[in-house]
């Protein structure tokens, strides 16, 4: 058969040689080694020239019948012989494509050869068994980087531990496990769990167990260390609840830890149909470490979001107190509403004669520095005013105790306030004895319609230690009403050309608003304000209006701040 294909063949084409594929012709090389036909049935040594072949080869007659292999194509078909088919070699058939022999992938190729009017048939085959499973590893891998990415991409938004939970199991499920939960560190002796299951991944379920409940591999989990008796995992989830229907003996169950910054910040169970390999238990450390992450800046923001919320409840303006002859207004709006504090404050006290003391000031800096030093006048001001209860010298006191506590932490810290005292008369109106403390003088409303702004003046808190504060008394005759406010107002830019509004547009606005009661009057300034700003930034915004009314009246606080 060789010695035909070498020297009688003229046109027919050779495929599949050692050089990589090149269709050759024989008439190219004469010089070719030639092997005799075998004469022996059933002879099982390989043609040395096919052994040049990267592939091994076999070559059959029309029949089928084997007459030329190769060593390659003997080591994947063990038991080839010539004078056989391959069948009866035990064989498989081979076709274009690829096959398994054995426990080994292999790609075959027919090839037509026709020598002196005869055809015969050669069969290129290949073991591509290491190029498919690197083929199918590289494959896995860059899903596995791809699934990774995703879920980085996915769990890196959510700032609140339920969307990030959910979002965890959601992304788990199915290509982790057909369930995956996820189990949060126990929060004053409670853990909530999220879990979702295969059915339906986008439906999420949970609960909350407490610490004695927790299934011991997730308390494993918890405490940082993964859990190693997996054998029973599936019982301890069973009784937790989390399997649902399915049948414990027949699933395969993980848990592993969800580590945080400082220790793990939750734990995730997945359950799956099979054991997991070495890459499936990569694969879920890698997406735990990612959940994690996302769930422990969830869990900050949360603890972060309640110790704000808590310091902003105490440093928030309070209700002023009912007293008998005065009924209060008030508006504030903070310059940066998500806060809802800053350096605007105001607040009231009832004296034990009766009277009321009240105050409305602004100390300097924005934001959370301000709120803070806002917080200390406050207190200040709620220590100092049971041993003193004249307003000039409680000013007095209190920018002894600013300079000490500004010295003390090197901050060069300053307010401005007017502080007052209110008493009633016998004709049913109100005595105000007002000091200064270097901030804008108050505004009255005249029954008659009038309004008049209070000469007041004085010195800065906190800068000197001997400031000159100012004092001043005024008589509110039955609704009159004396209104303090911050700069805020007066200093806010708006219009069309970004104009102060100025204490003379205020003094318009409020002119014709003496019937109005004190909460209206306050909510008049807050929302003229408004309206000057158009949206534009603005300073903390802070109003305090104080009116005569007849003692039965009961007081109304209203507190404007932007929802």
């Amino acid at each position: 058969m060789i010695r035909e294909l070498s020297t009688n063949v003229n046109t027919a084409d050779v495929a599949g040689a050692g050089s990589g594929g090149r269709r050759v012709t024989a008439a190219a090389a004469p010089d070719a080694p030639a092997i005799p036909r075998p004469s022996v049935v059933g002879g099982s040594e390989p043609a040395p020239l096919l052994d040049h072949f990267r592939e091994g080869v076999v070559v059959t007659d029309q029949a089928g019948v084997i007459r030329e292999f190769s060593e390659p194509a003997l080591r994947l078909m063990p038991g080839l012989a010539v004078g056989r088919t391959l069948a009866g070699c035990g064989a498989p058939a081979l076709t274009d494509g690829d096959l398994t022999i054995g426990d080994r992938r292999v790609r075959s190729r027919r090839v037509d050869l026709t020598v002196a009017g005869v055809t015969s048939i050669a069969w290129y085959v290949e073991d591509v068994t290491d190029a498919i499973a690197r083929s199918d590893a590289l494959l896995a891998e860059r899903g596995r980087a791809r699934f990774l990415a995703a879920a980085s991409q996915q769990l890196g938004n959510p700032l609140h531990e339920d969307r990030a939970a959910r979002a965890a199991v959601r992304l788990a499920v199915p290509t982790l496990g057909e369930i995956a939960v996820v189990v949060l560190s126990p929060r004053r002796g409670r853990a909530r769990w999220w879990r979702a299951t295969g059915a339906d991944p986008a439906m999420v379920d949970g609960g909350v167990l407490t610490g004695d409940e927790l299934p011991p591999a997730v308390e494993q989990a918890l405490a940082g260390n993964e859990p190693s008796e997996a054998d029973w995992l599936a019982d301890q989830l069973a009784e937790a609840g989390w399997l649902g229907d399915r049948d414990r003996r027949a699933v395969s169950a993980r848990v592993v830890s969800l580590p945080g910054s400082a220790s793990a910040t939750g734990a995730l169970v997945v359950v799956r149909d099979t054991d997991p390999d070495q890459h499936d238990m990569q694969l879920l450390r890698g997406f735990a470490a990612r959940a994690g992450a996302a769930l422990d800046a969830a869990v900050l923001y949360r603890d972060q979001a309640e110790v704000a919320e808590t310091l902003q409840a105490s440093l928030a303006p309070t209700e002023p107190p009912a007293v008998g002859g005065v009924q209060w207004g008030a508006a504030y709006r903070p310059a940066q509403s998500s806060l809802r504090i800053g350096g605007d404050f105001y607040g009231a006290h009832q004296m034990p004669d009766g009277g009321a003391l009240f105050y409305l000031g602004d100390v300097s800096g924005k934001g959370v520095d301000a709120a803070v030093f806002t917080g200390q006048i406050r207190q200040g001001i709620q220590a100092l005013r049971r041993i003193e209860a004249d307003p000039a010298r409680l000013l007095s006191l209190l920018n002894d105790a600013v300079l000490e506590t500004s010295r003390s932490h090197g901050q060069g810290r300053f307010a401005t306030m007017v502080l007052g005292r209110a008493h009633s008369t016998h004709s049913g109106g109100l005595s105000l004895t007002l000091a200064s403390g270097g901030h804008l003088p108050p505004i009255v409303l005249r029954s008659d319609g009038s309004v008049e702004t209070v000469d007041l003046r004085g010195m800065l808190i906190g800068v000197v230690p001997d400031p000159r504060i100012a004092t001043v008394t005024v008589q509110l005759a039955p609704g009159e009403t004396c209104v303090l406010f911050s700069d805020g107002v007066t200093e806010a830019r708006g219009g069309v050309r970004g104009d102060q509004f100025g204490a003379a547009r205020l003094v318009d606005a409020l002119t014709g608003c003496q019937r109005m009661p004190a909460p209206a009057v306050a909510e008049r300034v807050e929302q003229v304000i408004g309206d000057w700003l158009g949206g534009r930034n603005h300073d903390d915004i802070a109003v305090l209006a104080v009116r005569a009314v007849p003692s039965g009246l009961t007081a109304r606080h209203l507190h404007a701040v932007p929802s």
